[in-house]
């Protein structure tokens, strides 16, 4: 069963999450494989009666799990990890809101001359995509995102420099190809998220329906850094950064996250986060005059605090 559950994560690669398994939950002496499993529910709530500095009852919900297989023999390393997210915001007078989502599979296969190195040749595969579908709020008619609308894959070599602690970690890659999918063919006609969008003829009648792919050949570089600051406080920042040579060299895609973790007891913890977010093929949406436009680039932010219930085997 151990064996399977690896198999299934096999296509899948990202090493900045590899560096969360200082600790591990059961180890198969055997095989040689580890396993870590983390789940874990954050609610927030707020409600009002007859309050007279006024304000809106709400709750919020955020459902998560972070899901681990790693084998590890001599100076071979393979790593597996399965990320989910999904929350939702609920508002007197508004409805049912989507506030996170994230669906990111991934899998990295290193290796070392000798034990005393830190440097692995790596091979990286990594998956994201999204449950389902996002809106420019409070338009509700016309997604902006749905399932494999995005969804990106990264494939690529490189070297990856780990800390025998596991605590700092970088990875550099000449060679990724990052290929972008649109399976939703309003969507990729709009040329959204950077696909080929369609022709079209005088009357606005599509000639060329659009492209629901896109493949990119670039220059990868993430960075995972992870320490404790005060007892019960750990500080996790990570960094990707990725340029196409082919299309506008230099233009960097960023992806930046940070978090404290604080840690009440075994089961109740506290997360205080953001992520900053900038790629020059998402364009961002806005409401003007009652209809949905379509605008440049923009930096995106996303700020989080939860206090929930986590539970590891």
């Amino acid at each position: 069963m151990r064996l399977g559950c690896a198999l299934l994560l096999v296509l899948f690669s990202v090493s900045i999450s590899a560096q969360e398994l200082t600790t591990t939950k059961s180890t198969d002496t055997i095989s040689h494989w580890t396993k870590k499993n983390i789940v874990g529910f954050d609610i927030s709530q707020i409600a009002f009666v007859n309050w007279s500095a006024g304000g809106n009852s709400a709750i919020s919900g955020l459902l998560k799990g972070d899901f681990f297989r790693v084998y590890a023999k001599g100076n071979q390393k393979w790593v597996n990890e399965l990320i989910v997210r999904y929350g939702l915001n609920k508002q007197d007078g508004v409805e049912l809101r989507k506030t996170d989502d994230l669906i990111q599979l991934s899998s990295t296969f290193g290796y070392r001359k000798d034990s005393i190195t830190n440097w692995y040749h790596s091979a990286k595969f990594n998956f994201n995509t999204q449950f389902s579908n996002g809106y420019a709020y409070p338009n509700t008619e016309r997604a902006i995102s749905r399932l494999f609308a995005p969804a990106y894959v990264f494939l690529g070599v490189g070297a990856e420099n780990a800390s025998k602690s596991k605590h700092r970690i970088f990875y550099l890659s000449p060679f990724t190809f990052k290929t972008t999918f649109v399976l939703d063919q309003r969507l990729a006609n709009q040329g959204a998220f950077g696909v080929t969008k369609a022709v079209l003829d005088s009357d606005g009648s599509i000639i060329t329906n659009g492209k629901q792919t896109r493949t990119e050949l670039g220059f990868l570089f993430t960075s995972y850094y992870k320490t404790e600051i005060a007892k019960n406080i750990i500080w996790v920042n990570k960094l990707v950064l990725y340029s196409d040579y082919i299309n506008k060299f230099g233009n960097i895609d960023i992806d930046y996250d940070f978090r404290l973790d604080l840690t009440v007891n075994q089961h109740v913890k506290v997360n205080i986060g953001a992520q900053i977010i900038y790629d020059d093929d998402i364009k961002a949406k806005k409401q003007m005059d009652g209809k949905q436009v379509t605008v440049g680039p923009k930096l995106q932010i996303r700020q989080m605090l939860g206090v929930g219930l986590v539970y590891t085997f």
